[in-house]
């Protein structure tokens, strides 16, 4: 019932964006909506299969005009707008003007510029322009939120016909948008749920791997489908499965994982064993930061353990270098050798390599005028990441160790 029932809820979803974007490419009509849903349930998928449909229409394929942006690639309006005459083509009108402030207005000029075919003034005779919005969220972090307040501000003007369609994860993405920003937007939301069970991710993993009943060698796919039926069934690899999707139902990291098998596969080992879908895992799992911490330096790593020990007695409060060091320096009375002893100047410059790793992060709105020494930081690393890469830090000197547990008690 819930695969008939997720099944029912993406066709209708696909009809409603399909008419949608139908209304808009046809008889001019602006719109904005926002798809939402967790990572791996299809929101891409569905607008795809949605505009490939829509762009069969001869009317809709002659009229629209596309834009496609990432809030992981256009970081701030001046980019985002820097890419919207690109992608349509319009480098001629902007020339090498520099974007000083973006209005409303010049979002009127950049749109009228393309779509006005014969009168400016008619809507009729002008082309809509799709705007697709991918990590939606993050445009909202932009300073005033001007893209998107323009953006809807013009698809309620009445010469440009435009189409706005976000895509998130967030399902709290309207509270992040100003008051006069959500005042502007339709606020219709298409919402999809991935709510298959792991018997069907097994399946996918079945599917993925095994090789159709076309193939050219039928002797070799047999026996390779034989071989990953007999993969898919060990209990070490079922429990391999099970882990991944507890963490994350995300098709894509799925198929890393089995990329990372396949490429295991050789003319003298052509079948997928256990132990290769198990280490795979291990690869897929491994924590970036953990295994960033170490190649840092003896130095480096006393400061992150100087840093936990202060999140714990300051309960998560920001820090910054001086009290840092102050805390290092207690743990250098405690010992009776000076190995560890070095210039105000070194350690200044392994508090910034940490910073640089992005393994601190300076607190936000803290003053740029603030002396380095006093800038207020924060710790990106949690308690299991330090003692994990304390454990498999090569010969990492027993007291350092001990002062660690101390500080974690």
């Amino acid at each position: 019932f819930e695969q008939f029932l997720n099944h029912f809820v993406t066709l209708c979803a696909c009809r409603h964006l399909l008419e949608l974007l139908r209304r808009s490419a046809i008889q001019g009509e602006s719109n904005s909506v926002l798809i939402v849903g967790p990572r791996g349930a299809g929101k891409t998928m569905l607008l795809q299969c949605v505009l490939r449909d829509l762009l069969q229409e001869k009317e809709a394929q002659k009229n629209l005009l596309q834009v496609h942006l990432n809030g992981l690639l256009q970081t701030d309006d001046r980019i985002a707008l820097k890419e919207i005459t690109r992608q349509l083509n319009l480098e001629n009108v902007v020339g090498d003007k520099v974007f000083v402030s973006v209005q409303t207005e010049y979002y009127e000029q950049i749109l009228e510029n393309k779509t006005a075919e014969k009168s400016p003034g008619d809507r009729s005779s002008s082309r809509p322009v799709l705007f697709v919005l991918d990590e939606f969220d993050l445009f909202a972090h932009h300073k005033n939120q001007t893209l998107l307040y323009n953006l809807f501000d013009v698809s309620q003007s009445a010469q440009t016909p435009v189409a706005v369609v976000g895509v998130t994860c967030r399902l709290d993405v309207l509270e992040l948008l100003e008051k006069r920003v959500k005042s502007r937007f339709s606020h219709r939301q298409i919402h999809l749920l991935s709510s298959f069970g792991f018997s069907e991710y097994l399946q996918t993993v079945r599917t993925q791997l095994s090789l159709p009943d076309d193939f050219t060698d039928r002797g070799f796919a047999q026996d390779w489908n034989s071989s990953i039926q007999t993969l898919c069934e060990d209990k070490s690899v079922e429990e391999a499965l099970q882990r991944h999707f507890n963490s994350s139902k995300d098709f894509r990291s799925l198929h890393m994982l089995l990329m990372l098998c396949l490429s295991r596969v050789s003319v003298s080992k052509p079948s997928i064993k256990p132990a290769d879908l198990l280490d795979a895992s291990r690869l897929c799992l491994c924590d970036a930061k953990a295994n960033m911490l170490h190649g840092l330096s003896i130095l480096e790593l006393c400061l992150i353990i100087a840093m936990k020990h202060l999140n714990d007695v300051y309960e998560g409060e920001p820090f910054n270098l001086q009290m840092v060091h102050n805390e290092f320096k207690k743990f250098l009375q405690r010992k009776s050798n000076s190995m560890y002893n070095f210039e105000q100047p070194v350690v200044m410059k392994a508090f910034e390599h940490l910073q640089q790793l992005e393994l601190i992060r300076p607190v936000d709105g803290s003053s740029a005028k603030t002396q380095r020494e006093f800038q207020l930081m924060r710790l990106m690393l949690d308690h299991s990441q330090i003692m994990e890469a304390l454990q498999k830090y090569p010969q990492c000197p027993t007291d350092v160790k001990q002062w660690a547990m101390s500080a974690f008690g």
